[in-house]
């Protein structure tokens, strides 16, 4: 499996899988975004994109979830295995841009103690 890609299997798709996250995962929050994370027993990471209710159009859906998944991508190779993880943002204020997404996934990984030493 190659580091800088992102497959079918690392995405969590079941509802049950989200409902678990949010109810006993551990949190880690920053200004505009939350992660949700917990031991999942595997040899790779798993990660969702999920989006609050009222989060813009769908034109500003689709970005923000573009740029969650680019920077998951991107990252992933400095992160800890084993985890499933629901990368949450809110709403900008202000215009959403990838940097701000960089800066907040990183952030929150190392609040997490998911980042590799």
């Amino acid at each position: 499996m190659k580091s800088a890609g992102f497959t079918r299997e690392e995405h969590i798709k079941r509802p049950g899988d989200f409902k678990n996250l949010f109810k006993n995962g551990k949190r880690a929050s920053t200004a505009g975004a939350k992660l949700f994370f917990l031991p999942n027993g595997l040899n790779f990471n798993r990660i969702g994109f999920p989006l609050p209710r009222g989060f813009g159009n769908a034109v500003q859906r689709n970005r923000a979830k573009r740029f969650s998944r680019e920077t998951y991508r991107n990252f992933k190779a400095h992160l800890n295995t084993g985890y499933d993880m629901l990368f949450l943002v809110y709403p900008p204020s202000e215009k959403d841009s990838f940097s701000t997404r960089c800066v907040q996934f990183r952030t929150l990984c190392e609040k997490a103690g998911l980042v590799k030493e």
